[in-house]
């Protein structure tokens, strides 16, 4: 173990353990009982097919066990840029799920070499990583659904290597370590964490940003100035604020992005807009999406620090505009809510075509 951890850590890696490649019945029992309640909200991923990701002999016929890495993905945030900008989840500034993955095939091609199987996964729907990461004694599950490791926090990515070689597995998982904090649960700004690990996707504005569709009005103010992710329950976390300093990612050579210009978003052609968003998961590789995003952020910080009914600055009027007469339907209407709350009452239509957008246009 400790020859096949000592592989990992020219890639940044610091944490790793073993788990047996067993189903995952507790994660599935999970998994089963929050779609019975709708709480994936039609999120796919581990969600898809919980019999494949909740059992590694499913990603590797006869495994045996898993490698479980973690690496930090923890920097120092960038200065916040002059004008609307949207703020981007930490895990996303760079891509540590590359490195992570070398770290793990430098593990795999090891396994291999002694003449096992072994397949490395980072980042997949075939398994439920934080479940094995929790089993191989790497951290615990947090009231927040994060895996908490001890003394260090949650600002880490997990990946792991299914594989046939008998290593020594974690002989009892870690100790529950949140105890009666519930700051999670208080700071999470839409009240998405209804229970200790439980998660309702409708309102979890990580993946409200990142599903299609018209995001709901009532959740559009908390938004705030979010374009891609959320950190807030990771962000008062007292491990995490307490410990997560201890483990700073290493570079990757990538320059963080921790926001984009709202205002270039909506003006670019879709092209520059693709190239913006770069690697990040996007629905249907469409750029409605971050357009939508985008207005919603607009709304919520374009005023400035200027007050009064029409206060915006001229570029934003002038991006306003021309999104409330926009072909796109879905656009328009988060165009007329974003004009409505900085007070751009001139800008709008008296009526539209369209019923979502009517309807927006009838909202008080």
């Amino acid at each position: 173990m400790q020859a096949l951890t000592r592989l990992t850590e020219p890639f940044g890696i610091t944490h790793t353990g073993v788990a047996a490649a067993d189903v995952l019945g507790r994660a599935r029992a999970a998994i089963e009982a929050r779609l019975a309640d709708g709480f994936d909200d039609g999120m796919q991923f581990t969600f898809k097919n919980p019999q494949r990701s909740t059992d590694p002999g499913q990603a590797v016929r006869d495994a045996q066990s898993v490698f479980v890495a973690a690496r930090p993905y923890l920097l120092a945030e960038p200065d916040t840029p002059v004008g609307p900008a949207g703020r981007v989840a930490r895990y996303a500034w760079v891509d540590h799920y590359a490195p992570l993955r070398e770290g793990l095939w430098a593990v795999a091609r090891r396994l291999r070499a002694d003449g096992y199987k072994a397949v490395p996964f980072a980042d997949d729907n075939s398994i439920v990583d934080r479940e094995i990461a929790h089993r191989a004694g790497i951290g615990w599950f947090g009231k927040n659904a994060n895996l908490l490791l001890p003394g260090a926090g949650s600002w880490f990515v997990l990946g792991c290597v299914v594989t046939t070689a008998p290593l020594p597995v974690a002989l009892a998982p870690v100790d529950d370590g949140c105890g009666t904090c519930r700051r999670c649960l208080d700071a999470c700004p839409t009240g998405a964490i209804v229970a200790p690990g439980v998660i309702d996707g409708a309102r979890c504005l990580a993946w409200v940003l990142q599903k299609p569709g018209i995001i709901p009005a009532h959740l559009r103010e908390a938004v705030g100035d979010r374009l891609y992710g959320c950190d807030d329950c990771q962000s008062v976390c007292p491990p995490t604020v307490h410990f997560g300093q201890r483990f700073i990612a290493s570079s990757t050579g990538e320059q963080p992005t921790a926001w984009l210009p709202v205002l270039q978003l909506l003006r670019g052609t879709d092209e520059e807009v693709l190239a913006a968003w770069g690697r990040w998961y996007l629905a249907d590789r469409d750029p409605r999406w971050i357009r939508r995003n985008a207005l919603i952020v607009l709304g919520n910080t374009g005023r400035g620090n200027t007050a009064g009914a029409a206060s915006a600055p001229a570029e934003v009027r002038a991006v306003l505009a021309d999104y409330l007469a926009h072909h796109d339907p879905v656009l328009r209407a988060h165009a007329v809510w974003a004009a409505r709350r900085l007070g751009c009452h001139d800008l709008m239509p008296l009526s539209d075509p369209d019923p979502d957008v009517q309807h927006e246009l009838q909202a008080r």
